[in-house]
């Protein structure tokens, strides 16, 4: 199956999750990367500010500013530009992607970041990911050296074959359904 219909198959498998299925997953998925090494020992987390249908990262956002962590979340800019910025959640605008972004024009630099929990669609073996498409993350971890990690759901798993472009995720931690 091409990217397009593997991202027409899980967006409509995610949009059939009951609110009470996402909260288990948010809250697995917040446990698990609050218990890796990468965490406990990183200054600054970048995540991002979720869609009804993804994981709800407020939990992972709460927990990391409990645990003295700065966050940032990804801004984008034109075509396939993203920068992670600092999060504040009272200034924060709705992009044209119907995703929420903060204001600042306060660029973290990628050296900066500790760890990156990534967002997509579907993961491979190799943790290589299907992305909604506009190449946005696969851009920026190709200059990026730190941790990355993924939380997902276990219909998640795709096998496809990677792209040139295509970066793997270092960490795909896989939330088990009784399916």
């Amino acid at each position: 199956m091409e990217k397009a219909g593997i991202r027409k198959e899980i967006i409509a498998r995610l949009k059939n999750l009951s609110k009470e299925e996402i909260k288990r997953w948010s809250e697995w998925s917040c446990q698990e990367i609050c218990s890796l090494s990468a965490y406990q020992e990183a200054d600054t987390i970048a995540t991002f500010l979720s869609m009804p249908h993804e994981m709800d990262t407020s939990f992972l956002i709460h927990q990391a500013q409990l645990d003295g962590k700065k966050i940032v979340v990804p801004k984008t800019y034109g075509k396939g530009k993203m920068v992670f910025v600092p999060y504040d959640e009272n200034d924060l605008v709705l992009s044209a992607f119907g995703v929420w972004e903060p204001r600042s024009e306060v660029v973290f630099d990628p050296s900066e970041i500790d760890i990156i929990h990534v967002p997509g669609l579907a993961w491979n073996q190799a943790g290589y990911r299907i992305g909604y498409g506009g190449g946005f993350y696969d851009r920026y971890l190709a200059q990026f050296q730190g941790t990355t990690v993924s939380t997902i759901y276990d219909f998640q798993r795709y096998e496809f074959r990677e792209e040139e472009f295509d970066q793997a995720v270092r960490k795909v931690l896989c939330y088990e359904t009784n399916d």
